[in-house]
């Protein structure tokens, strides 16, 4: 077990700090849930969004879908064209918090499963994302988490020690590889976890 006391936060982002689903967007678009979920199980599934999160261009993307699923092409294309529709806000509690870890001179950091081109976007919209000491976004580096090669990238791009870190994810798979590599971590799959209180646990200030 990792004992000595980090002094650096590394956030997720997507349902840590932005709230997004893609049921934002599309319960907007389809009349009926059962559809919609099928939509998002069929069509544009989990899988297909994973790909720009390592790289893919959005217009291929599309493009691949709308080939195999023609009468679907409007609500294809809104995923992409709309994608802001699919974050309904931010954690505002974390926001708050991470803010605060600033405030204090906490050294803050970002791995994010993430597409280049919307995490740029979303910068515009949540100008507080532009203020991480660094960001490893996975479509820029055509890299997923949990791979540990994308949690390395970071402490080697930015000379940290994962002693020295803890990792903050909603995925249980990404915060096992982050404690393999020697990172403290928190989990946090919901708002039920006092983010706060783990991070005081740690030592920070807030």
């Amino acid at each position: 077990m990792n004992t000595r006391q980090p002094t650096t936060v590394v956030f997720d982002i997507g349902n840590v700090l932005l709230r997004w689903d893609p049921r934002h967007l599309y319960r907007s678009l389809f009349e009926d849930a059962a559809e919609m979920e099928w939509f998002l199980s069929h069509v544009c599934t989990p899988a297909w969004n994973l790909e720009q999160d390592r790289g893919r261009d959005w217009d291929e993307a599309v493009a691949l879908l709308v080939r195999d699923y023609p009468g679907h092409e409007s609500q294809i294309r809104a995923f992409h064209e709309r994608w802001p529709e699919t974050v309904s806000g931010t954690y505002e509690q974390n926001v708050a918090l991470l803010l605060q870890l600033r405030r204090a001179g906490v050294p803050n950091y970002s791995i994010t499963n993430f597409s280049g081109p919307k995490f740029v976007l979303s910068k515009e919209i949540f100008p507080f994302l532009d203020g991480f000491d660094g960001v490893i976004v996975s479509g820029d580096e055509r890299l997923l988490k949990p791979d540990p090669t994308i949690y390395r990238l970071l402490l080697d791009r930015y000379g940290l020690a994962a002693a020295d870190c803890v990792f903050i994810d909603d995925s249980r798979a990404n915060i096992e590889t982050a404690r393999t590599l020697g990172m403290h971590a928190i989990h946090y799959p919901d708002e039920q976890v006092d983010l706060a209180a783990e991070l005081r646990r740690h030592g920070f200030p807030v």
